[in-house]
């Protein structure tokens, strides 16, 4: 019986050559990423001009990540059965066509609250499979031993892109006419698109079609659903680590969904002002990129996650008990750091740890818990920034940042990864 046995993710002597359908691949990251920042910079500054009320501001991001509750486990499905390279593709020519469709309604003056959430509760629905998919795409690029330098490389360039160059030409944009970002936004889909489409996979996906075909019968929708539930359920590590990454998330959906409420009135900010808080945070990550997975050799994986409780503990703390934007620039610098530790060690263990034929229905699971939580914490942001201020969306992150972060301190002492990699390498 042939056992797969994962290979430490973190153990890289040297970095090694990713090869040119990598580059592809990235500069198709890349150019969808200037997008996202310059939408995820706009969208929030559309609704503040809609409407005054934070909980509806809100709404932006509920609007965008409620598909990952929605579709997320049905997306993971189609990840596995369909070929993944071509679907990103055919997704992000759809997108370019919706994103098109709402600037022309921006063009005419014709944008209502309805539609803005509507254009990105359809942007956010192809995200669902869209980053699914490319997750699961890119140990069909990238050698085995690549994969912490090739997560680490897109890491850096989403965070730059979506984080600090878009964002920013986002705002900038903004405050000339509320058209522009909107529209580049459009091309940079039909971009990413045709690269995408002239991508050629170095490693051939495992369909599940194909197992399907070979047992004599065709596998139902809702086999395939909860056959990715029952992997992650019964691997402790992984199901640990997505029950982590909710509430993190949770927390960093609420800061971020009240952000333009909170630099607005507390900080006392423009709307270039904001794009600059959104650039800080891009600047952290882009900084920290290169250093985490050094970071992460040096003191392991298990005190790697520790270190990325604290400093989101720590963002949390800065915003809520002093509101000026030098400290705020200082916590989402510092919180995109250990965002970006997290994706070095968690991205990659998946990558790994799941078998190919699995990972798009497992991958799904696992957002399912970990991103699920994001429209959760952005509705309760919006309500509690209403009822009782911006700041107190902070403090109220603060206090479930010391107890995630007690909980991984309890997993550092126990070595609760490393263990757990050696015993499925044992197998």
């Amino acid at each position: 019986m042939n056992v797969r046995t994962p290979a430490d993710p973190t153990a890289v002597a040297e970095k090694p050559r990713l090869g040119r359908e990598f580059g592809k691949f990235w500069t198709a990251a890349a150019c969808s990423g200037v997008g996202d920042g310059i939408s995820l910079a706009a969208a929030p500054l559309m609704a503040s001009k809609l409407t005054d009320d934070p909980r509806l501001i809100a709404g932006v991001t509920m609007a965008l990540t409620l598909p990952y509750v929605v579709f997320g486990i049905p997306a993971g499905v189609l990840v596995d059965r369909f070929d993944r390279r071509r679907s990103m593709a055919v997704i992000d020519f759809v997108r370019f066509g919706v994103m098109a469709a709402f600037t022309v309604t921006v063009l005419l003056g014709q944008t209502y609250l309805a539609v803005l959430y509507l254009c990105f509760f359809l942007v956010g629905t192809g995200e669902t499979y869209f980053r699914n998919a490319s997750q699961a795409l890119v140990p069909s690029i990238v050698a085995r031993d690549g994969l912490m330098h090739a997560n680490g490389r897109l890491v850096a360039t989403q965070s730059a892109t979506t984080q600090f160059v878009g964002p920013l030409a986002g705002a900038a944009l903004f405050t000339l006419t509320p058209v522009l970002p909107f529209g580049v936004d459009a091309l940079t889909f039909l971009v990413s698109a045709l690269l995408l489409s002239r991508l050629r996979l170095t490693v051939r996906q495992e369909f599940i079609d194909t197992a399907g075909a070979e047992s004599g019968a065709a596998r139902r929708l809702l086999a395939d659903m909860t056959t990715g539930a029952r992997w992650l359920w019964r691997h402790r590590l992984l199901r640990d680590l997505a029950m982590m990454a909710g509430a993190l998330n949770f927390v960093s959906a609420g800061a971020m969904a009240v952000l333009v409420v909170y630099a607005h009135r507390s900080l006392g900010l423009s709307d270039l002002g904001y794009g600059l808080l959104l650039a800080a945070e891009a600047a952290g990550a882009v900084l920290a990129a290169p250093v985490a997975p050094v970071l992460v050799r040096r003191i392991g994986r298990d005190h790697a996650l520790v270190i990325v409780a604290a400093t989101h503990t720590a963002a949390s703390l800065t915003l809520w008990l002093a509101p000026t934007w030098p400290m705020a620039v200082l916590a989402f610098f510092v919180a995109a750091c250990g965002s970006v530790t997290w994706d070095v060690v968690v991205v990659a263990l998946r990558q790994t740890l799941i078998p190919d034929g699995l990972q798009g229905r497992v991958n799904s699971v696992y957002r399912l818990v970990a991103w699920g939580a994001i429209p959760l914490g952005a509705a309760a942001a919006g309500m509690i920034s209403h009822r009782f201020g911006p700041p107190a969306v902070y403090g109220f992150g603060a206090v479930l940042m010391v107890l995630i972060m007690l909980r991984m301190l309890v997993g550092a002492r126990r070595q609760w990864i490393t263990r757990a990699l050696a015993t499925e390498a044992a197998r």
